[in-house]
């Protein structure tokens, strides 16, 4: 398992899996190109008793032949016939695993949802196989995995029929944090400092398949130029297989990928749908519900308002990136970031994918404020005044009687308050403590990369001061 960078906690996981003296039934998923199959290859050193992979857009018969030959593989001296059907096939696939002297017979289904097509009957099969012939056993693993985690989820862990509450471990897999990206790079042999790691994380997250193709011999902004903008750039072309890879009828989950896009801040339900066309049903609520648990979309609710006025936003940094500026580069200028490269659209994006970078480390900024232990509840704010508008970003309300007001803020240089934003933060925060009534006490904090400038600004209305390093515990 030395190939695999961070990945403790599914590791331990994994580990207590292989220990138990139960049938185990674990169900792996998380975003596309996130290294689910990497991670379980890598955690059983590829050691199956029985291994299939699902594959997008064929039927039945080509899923069941892809079966039998996976059998052929896995049990040549056996002979079985071609399986009719999925109770069949698991039959056969019973049959085979009895005879098996391996202590732990480890089955791995890898894109399960592909192998459920329609009106195939998979998933009683799998349900029958699991309840009648596993589950009775102490030495099977059926490991289970998709990208697509809506149906993982509303499918097979809230399954209502026969595997109502059979998988016994539940892995959702994210993306890379910064740390681990830092990791990762090293162990490429890479040297890019945390500023360029950013940058690239603003691009790219932390998909560890995108990640893989950055050449360590350019900067950051060399890899974004040619992976974004030159021909056949792995990311020129990602996004539309990205999500009909993922969704039937990718073409209503994308229309609320582009609405959000345009707000950064995020929209209600209703906005969505009054955006979108969509309608005010069901639907559209399982749309937004796929869409977050797959990683793409955050729900959050501002300070003080009820759950149902709760926003939407994009959260997923290749879509949002793609949208601002690679679908915009039609003639496909192959210098298009490093000509724009401190420009003020650049600069407003970084601001923007800045903020995302802290919202996906929320907890590595309670470590280094020394809460990680209090009960806190996260959100942003928004409030008109008089006509002005006061917003703030980042409010983490704590338990103990404290609420962090946090600004952030990406820049190449230490950060300097002057004046005019010093009257500015004062007037934000005095505006948020009248609107909210609140009595708690109220701490600016500052998060920077590269800290701030000390003068009699910032040492008199900032409490704490973070900057980029804080993001890499």
């Amino acid at each position: 398992m030395s190939n695999i960078i961070g990945r403790e906690k599914e590791l331990k996981i994994l580990e207590n899996v292989k220990l138990s003296d139960k049938s185990q039934f674990v169900a792996v998923y998380g975003r596309r190109r996130v290294g689910k199959t990497f991670l379980i290859r890598e955690a059983f050193q590829q050691d199956f008793t029985f291994y299939l992979t699902g594959v997008a857009n064929i039927n039945l018969q080509q899923n069941l032949s892809n079966f039998h030959r996976a059998l052929q593989k896995f049990y040549p001296n056996q002979s079985a016939p071609m399986p009719e059907n999925w109770f069949i096939a698991f039959a056969q696939l019973e049959d085979l695993l009895s005879k098996s002297s391996k202590k732990k017979k480890v089955v791995f289904l890898d894109e399960l949802p592909w192998l459920d097509t329609a009106q195939s009957g998979f998933l009683p099969a799998l349900d029958y196989f699991w309840n009648s012939f596993a589950s009775a056993r102490n030495d099977v693993i059926l490991i289970v995995c998709g990208s697509a985690a809506s149906w993982m989820i509303n499918t097979l862990i809230h399954n209502k029929g026969g595997l109502h509450n059979r998988v016994t471990q539940r892995i959702r897999l994210e993306p890379f944090t910064l740390k681990e990206c830092e990791t990762f790079f090293k162990s490429r042999g890479g040297v890019f400092n945390r500023y360029q790691l950013i940058q690239l994380y603003m691009v790219m997250g932390g998909v560890p398949f995108y990640l893989d193709h950055v050449d360590i011999g350019m900067s950051a902004s060399q890899n974004i130029n040619r992976l974004c903008f030159q021909r056949d750039g792995l990311l020129t072309e990602e996004f539309t297989d990205l999500y009909t890879s993922l969704f039937n009828k990718a073409e209503k989950h994308l229309s609320v990928i582009e609405t959000l896009s345009t707000k950064a801040k995020g929209l209600t339900r209703s906005e969505i749908i009054n955006n979108t066309g969509l309608p005010n049903a069901g639907s559209t609520t399982r749309i937004l519900s796929e869409l977050e648990e797959s990683g793409f979309i955050r729900k959050y609710t501002s300070f003080g308002k009820k759950e149902k006025y709760s926003l939407y936003q994009l959260s997923d940094f290749y879509s949002l990136f793609y949208i601002k500026f690679i679908r915009g580069n039609l003639a496909l200028n192959e210098n298009e970031w490093m000509n724009g490269l401190n420009t003020p659209q650049q600069r407003a994006w970084s601001g923007y994918a800045f903020e995302q970078v802290c919202f996906a480390h929320l907890p590595e900024i309670k470590h280094a404020l020394g809460i990680s232990g209090v009960q806190t509840n996260c959100s942003s704010w928004i409030n008109m005044d008089k006509g002005r508008k006061h917003q703030i970003d980042l409010i983490i309300d704590r338990k103990d009687d404290v609420i962090n007001v946090c600004e952030m803020k990406f820049s190449m240089n230490p950060f300097t308050i002057d004046k005019k934003y010093s009257e500015e933060l004062l007037s934000k925060v005095d505006t948020f403590r009248t609107a909210t009534h609140t009595n708690k006490s109220i701490f600016l904090t500052m998060i920077t990369t590269y800290g701030m400038i000390r003068n009699v600004y910032s040492n008199s209305i900032v409490q704490n001061s973070l900057t980029m390093d804080d993001l890499f515990v």
